[in-house]
C-alpha cells in the first residue's frame, strides 16, 4: 500500500497547507496500521509490555530488586505475586526493572547498527568501485564467523565491571553487518531508477540525491531492518549474559536467565523464577516479529494490498 503524502492536504495557497501534509500522511499511516493485522498485533504486544513497566514502576519499590531484600526462594504469595529468587529479590520488581533495560540494549545497539549499516550501504552501493569491493569483502567475511563467539571474546576482553550501556556497545560492534548487506542491494537497484537519473540531469549532487531522493524511498527498508537489528541485538545480549559475561549489578532479562542457570532453578523446581523471564522474552520477540511482518508489507510491493 502506498502511503501518499497529500491525503487531506488543502490547496497550496492555503495558510494551513504546510500543516496538512504531515497530518494527511499520519492519517494514511494510521489507516495502514489498522488494516494490517500483524502490525496491530505486534504494536499491541509491545504496548502491553510498556504498560507492564509503566504501571509496575509506580507501584513497586526499586529496592525490592536488591539482593537479600526478602527471604530467598519464596513461592508466589499475596506479598510477592511471583515469589522471590535465590538472592532474595522480588521477581515482579526484577522483571519491571529488567525488561526496559534489555530493550534499551537492543535499541542502542540497533540504532548504532542501522546508522553505520545505512552509511556503508550507500557508500558501497551508490559509489561502487574499490570501496564497494572492500566493504562487501569485510561484510561477507565477518558473516561467516559465528557472531556470538566474536561478541563473547570481546566481552571477555573488556576490563572492569560491565554496564548496560557497555553491553549495548559490544553488541553494536557487529550489528551493522546485516543492515549493510540488505540495504546495499536495495541501493544498487535504486541508483538505476529513472528518478535518480533525472535528479542527476537536473544538476543535483550525489549527497543531495542520496538525502532527498533515495533515503525517503528506502525508509521502509531502513525501519524494517532497524526492528530486526533490535531483535538480533536483544538475542545476542541475552546469549552473552546467560554465559555470565553481562552486567552483574543489572537486572536484565539475560542476567536473570544467568542466575537461574547458576542456581539450577529448573532442577530445584522454582518455576516462579525461571518461567516469567522466559515468557517476557518470548512475548517481546513475538511482538517484534509481528511488527517486522507488518513492515515487510510496507517495504515489499509484492505484499502490498489495497485498502
Amino acid at each position: 500500500m502506498t502511503i501518499p503524502a497529500t491525503i487531506g492536504a488543502p490547496d497550496s495557497g492555503s495558510a494551513s497547507a504546510a500543516h496538512a501534509v504531515p497530518v494527511g500522511r499520519a492519517r494514511a499511516i494510521y489507516r495502514y496500521i489498522l488494516r494490517n493485522p500483524a502490525m496491530m498485533g505486534g504494536l499491541a504486544i509491545l504496548f502491553t509490555l510498556f504498560l507492564f513497566w509503566a504501571v509496575g514502576s509506580i507501584f513497586t519499590d526499586v529496592s525490592d530488586a536488591r539482593p537479600l531484600s526478602f527471604r530467598p526462594s519464596n513461592p508466589p504469595s499475596a506479598e510477592h505475586w511471583l515469589g522471590t529468587d535465590r538472592q532474595g529479590k522480588d521477581i515482579v520488581t526484577v522483571l519491571i526493572i529488567g525488561t526496559p533495560q534489555t530493550l534499551r540494549i537492543g535499541i542502542i545497539a540497533g540504532t548504532v547498527g542501522i546508522v553505520i549499516g545505512t552509511l556503508l550501504a550507500f557508500i558501497a552501493g551508490y559509489f561502487g568501485g574499490v570501496v564497494d569491493n572492500a566493504i562487501r569483502f569485510v561484510v561477507d567475511t565477518l558473516q561467516t564467523i559465528p557472531i556470538l563467539i566474536v561478541l563473547v571474546a570481546i566481552a571477555i576482553a573488556i576490563p572492569g565491571d560491565m554496564t548496560v550501556e557497555m553491553m549495548a556497545l559490544i553488541v553494536a560492534m557487529l550489528a551493522w553487518l546485516g543492515p549493510t548487506r540488505v540495504l546495499r542491494s536495495q541501493v544498487l537497484v535504486m541508483r538505476q531508477q529513472k528518478y535518480v537519473e533525472l535528479a542527476r540531469l537536473t544538476g543535483m549532487g550525489d549527497l543531495e540525491i542520496i538525502v532527498k531522493e533515495m533515503i525517503p524511498n528506502l525508509m521502509p527498508y531502513i525501519v524494517a531492518n532497524f526492528v530486526l537489528a533490535v531483535a538480533g541485538a536483544i538475542l545476542a545480549s541475552i546469549g552473552i549474559e546467560a554465559l555470565g559475561l553481562g552486567p552483574f549489578e543489572a537486572n536484565t532479562l539475560g542476567m536473570t536467565i544467568y542466575w537461574n542457570i547458576f542456581y539450577a532453578s529448573l532442577l530445584n523446581g522454582w518455576w516462579w523464577w525461571w518461567a516469567p523471564p522466559i515468557i517476557i522474552i518470548v512475548t517481546l520477540f513475538v511482538g517484534l516479529f509481528l511488527v517486522t511482518r507488518g513492515l515487510d508489507e510496507w517495504a515489499n510491493p509484492r505484499l502490498r494490498k489495497r485498502v
